[in-house]
């Protein structure tokens, strides 16, 4: 490849360096999504070489996100995207100088996190309570505080007596989870009523096949509307988990560690959202 090849030609490239960086599938797929958008955007004022585009033409695709109605978190994701992808070009020597290293962000405003209060997620439960998988996921959320791919990439080999092993992904290094008694019980309930299946993952379909994230959000988000909760989504079960956790005085290391948070500073965030100014020193979690 030579410098006066186009994006487009160049774009696989850099894809492959992402797979082999080991990108989460779904970074990769959004990755060339958002550049995919701007090679055809760059094209219509005719541009496709790398050394033709300017600081301007990076700036108008931005300008063009918002009066086509994107959230700024949308379109700073996709600026996050191109930023990396002309770093990219210029340590391949595609370019020589970078346009969209100074290209800034849309100011966000940052919504605070939900988190359920207790009437909240015990509604939640009772709804949920005649899914067995459905309330099984509940309650691994609540009991555990773990991400929802977290949850629908769970093997069997995953679970043990008194923990859960997190294989690593993406950037995130292996990790345990303890189980505590409740999400014990509900482990112990679904396994001996799933399907039979050779599927090694822990939560299958009626047909055995592995339950997928977009499967777990809506039967969530369906037993939320049916406890009316509807304003709550996934994310705000672990939320309410780390949020839990701290007011019950529970060190804000372990929660960190549990969560899977790569900095304790993201974890010291929920401290006023939980009500806490300082942290406790319990080395076991609280149970919900």
């Amino acid at each position: 490849m030579t410098s006066q090849d186009s994006l487009k030609v160049i774009l696989p490239k850099f894809i492959k360096n992402l797979e082999d960086k080991g990108r989460s599938p779904s970074t990769i797929l959004a990755y060339r999504a958002d550049l995919e958008q701007l090679i055809n955007f760059l094209a219509k004022n005719n541009k496709s070489v790398p050394t033709e585009i300017t600081q301007s033409d990076i700036e108008a695709f931005r300008d063009s996100l918002a009066t086509e109605k994107y959230t700024p978190k949308s379109v700073s994701r996709k600026l996050n995207a191109i930023k990396t992808f002309f770093r990219w070009l210029m340590s391949s020597g595609f370019i020589h100088s970078n346009p969209a290293e100074n290209v800034s962000h849309p100011k966000l405003t940052m919504a605070m996190p939900k988190f359920l209060s207790s009437l909240e997620y015990r509604a939640l439960r009772d709804v949920a309570r005649t899914d067995i998988r459905i309330s099984t996921i509940v309650e691994l959320f609540l009991q555990t505080g773990l991400r929802i791919s977290e949850v629908a990439n769970l093997k069997l080999e995953d679970i043990s007596a008194n923990q859960i092993t997190v294989k690593a992904y993406a950037a995130q290094p292996q990790r345990t989870v303890p189980l505590n008694r409740s999400a014990r019980e509900a482990l112990d309930n679904y396994l001996r009523q799933r399907p039979k299946t050779d599927s090694p993952f822990v939560f299958v379909s009626k047909s055995g096949k592995p339950l997928a994230v977009r499967n777990i959000r809506a039967a969530i988000d369906r037993y939320m509307q049916k406890a009316d909760i509807p304003r709550y989504s996934v994310n705000d079960l672990r939320t309410t988990f780390v949020v839990e956790n701290l007011k019950a005085g529970v060190d804000l290391i372990l929660i960190s560690q549990v969560s899977g948070h790569k900095r304790i500073s993201t974890t010291e965030r929920y401290l006023k959202l939980a009500g806490i100014k300082e942290p406790g020193k319990k080395q076991q979690l609280a149970e919900l």
